[in-house]
């Protein structure tokens, strides 16, 4: 493959972005944890699958970050998952020592790579990420608002009874509770949502949105969900890799930008072969800035613990 991508973290988003890369063949993968013979099984494992699947990228475990040279992209899923009753502020203290750590590891073998931070407590591990490397915004964002947006589009699709790829949707600031969905941007094949729901059921998907990830915890009991982080990943590597100059909701550092100065907050972003090459600016009514401002203290308050 012309490109390389590593992916940190062989758990279930780690491991099944590893897959949905090499599947697509957008690259080559390095697959690396702490638990090096996971890694490498996982590995083994999926490249076993290349002649039935038809694939010919190629993928390799371990936990050796020497396998990491050379990453075009680099994709941060190491860290504790979260259980039932378990916020994702509570992950900030481990997670804040092991993804410095990984970066650390990444940036030396790989000092021209872009870095996407899946790890959660989201908005404070990209701040991490950026304060390990050094790396300009271009090259440190999160995978957040791919994620909670999509979640947006299935539950109008299925309320609507219509097809998901007809569905567009917005979803702005922190990945937790205090995320803005923007049901003023969401549309139908081009329809606005406003015209086609009302308004209660409006708000009952925008609080399934928010709830989109505790839903799904409290349904594994283990565990959290992984088959659309994982996906919402692959949307954002393609981008990349591709240079398709694709809008999309990312956790994003941004310089002035909604008001907000030198913080990560889930705004829709131009990907492309830059990273992220520009952010887009809405326009807000007092009510979705009260909201966004809300959620922008919110990630305010995580990032002074660390």
């Amino acid at each position: 493959m012309d490109h390389k991508v590593t992916v940190v973290g062989a758990g279930n988003v780690g491991a099944t972005a590893a897959q949905r890369i090499v599947e697509q063949e957008l690259a080559d993968v390095a697959l690396v944890d702490i638990l090096g013979d996971l890694a490498k099984g996982k590995a083994l494992d999926m490249m076993e699958s290349a002649p039935v699947v038809g694939f010919n990228a190629l993928l390799e475990g371990g936990d050796d970050y020497a396998l990491t040279a050379g990453s075009d992209i680099c994709v941060v899923t190491a860290g504790l998952a979260r259980k039932p009753g378990m916020s994702r502020d509570d992950l900030l203290a481990k997670n804040t020592e092991i993804v410095g750590g990984v970066i650390e590891q990444l940036v030396a073998h790989s000092p021209e790579t872009i870095l996407i931070l899946v790890t959660n407590p989201l908005d404070a591990m990209c701040e991490v990420a950026r304060r390990a490397s050094g790396f300009p915004r271009q090259r440190v964002f999160g995978m957040a608002g791919v994620l909670d947006s999509a979640r947006m589009r299935y539950f109008i699709a299925a309320e609507l009874d219509v097809s998901v790829e007809d569905v567009d949707a917005f979803v702005l600031g922190g990945h937790g509770d205090t995320m803005v969905p923007l049901p003023r941007y969401a549309t139908v094949n081009g329809v606005p949502l406003t015209e086609l729901l009302p308004a209660e059921r409006i708000e009952a998907i925008n609080q399934r949105t928010r709830d989109g990830g505790i839903e799904i915890v409290n349904y594994y009991k283990q565990g959290s969900a992984y088959y659309a982080p994982s996906a919402a990943v692959v949307d954002m590597v393609a981008a990349i890799l591709r240079d398709k100059k694709k809008i999309l909701p990312c956790a994003a550092y941004l310089e002035g930008e909604y008001g907000v100065e030198g913080l990560f907050i889930g705004v829709p972003a131009k990907l492309g072969r830059g990273g992220l090459e520009k952010v887009i600016e809405l326009e807000l009514t007092a009510e979705d800035k009260a909201a966004l401002d809300k959620s922008v203290a919110a990630v305010k308050g995580l990032i002074e613990k660390l």
